[in-house]
């Protein structure tokens, strides 16, 4: 029987003491240096690094044609003996290679894929596409390229691995919701904003089961487009459905100075119950009473028989002085 997880998510397979981790790059070109300083602390690990060569492959703005990085992440799943596919580098580019993915290949190989950033796309598709599990964790550029001062080995490994991560202290956490329940539980989906967002109405659509825990980052959007991401999110109903959020740190989100900050915005977004202003699209044949027709103007409202029509009220007589203020 396939291993799942609670919430009905295929287990990936345990990374093994010593086994075989391969690095891909599903999204943006990176540094060589990094890949090399990430490759050696991967084996400080104890872990053996593999790669196929095309990963050193450079477009404009990603790491190859998005052809060749789905097929370098299909062998790097199912091809080279991995027991965990890690991402190099996030930036941009990952979203290409949805429509292009083998879905039954992905599911038979059950490997581990761990990133964050631009790869929240991948980490959508894997979770409401494929039904796998997979980690939203480090990657090889700037985290793992940087040592033990950029990561945090031990849940790192333990992530990957069957023994559980156990209770996480975490020293800055802070809880905005005050009447929130002391205890919330259920499986742990999100990632990038802007990812999440970009799926919507697509064939991969973030898509959590109910009761789930909601982790949201973002990094470098100024505060108003924070707050405009969250609305979008909770305008479409998906907010919902999750029982707790949690908001990462969000660098480089706060106004230049400081005098918005990221955490006001959602401390805001959080306190504000409503109300919301939505265009429902109705039939003009359905009864339903005012409307503004498509593309028509407030002052062309549709009243019905039993409202008194602007029309009726409207003045043609030309506004006093006083009136023009």
């Amino acid at each position: 029987m396939t291993p799942r997880t609670r919430s009905g998510l295929i287990k990936f397979r345990p990374l093994r003491p010593g086994g075989r981790v391969a690095l891909v790059a599903p999204a943006s070109s990176f540094d060589r240096a990094e890949f090399d300083a990430g490759v050696a602390e991967l084996k400080r690990l104890g872990f053996e690094p593999v790669w196929d060569d095309s990963v050193f492959d450079r477009q404009a703005m990603t790491a190859g044609r998005p052809r060749v990085r789905v097929m370098a992440f299909l062998r790097a799943m199912d091809q080279m003996g991995a027991d965990a596919v890690i991402a190099v580098r996030g930036g941009y580019g990952s979203v290409e290679m949805l429509p292009l993915l083998d879905t039954e290949r992905v599911l038979k190989s059950r490997t581990a894929f761990v990133g964050y950033s631009d790869v929240t796309s991948l980490h959508s598709y894997l979770g409401a596409t494929a039904g796998l599990a997979s980690v939203h964790g480090t990657m090889v550029e700037g985290r793992l390229a940087k040592g033990l001062s950029a990561y945090d080995p031990v849940t790192f490994v333990k992530s990957l691995t069957d023994e559980p991560i156990g209770q996480l202290t975490v020293p800055n956490l802070q809880t905005i919701s005050p009447g929130f329940p002391p205890l919330v539980t259920g499986p742990l989906a999100g990632g990038t904003i802007t990812q999440l967002l970009a799926s919507f109405g697509t064939p991969f659509e973030f898509a959590p089961p109910d009761g789930h825990i909601l982790f949201l980052e973002e990094i470098n959007e100024r505060p108003y487009k924070l707050h405009r991401m969250l609305m979008q999110l909770k305008l479409s109903g998906r907010l919902r459905r999750a029982s707790a959020i949690v908001f990462g740190e969000m660098p480089g989100c706060d106004e230049p100075g400081g005098k918005v900050t990221a955490r006001d915005v959602v401390k805001e977004f959080i306190e504000f119950q409503g109300p919301a202003f939505l265009e429902v699209i109705i039939d003009t044949e359905a009864g339903v009473y005012p409307m503004v027709g498509p593309g028509q103007a407030y002052d062309e409202m549709i009243t019905g028989d039993f409202i008194e029509s602007r029309e009726a009220n409207r003045t043609t007589a030309k506004p006093g002085a006083s009136e023009m203020f």
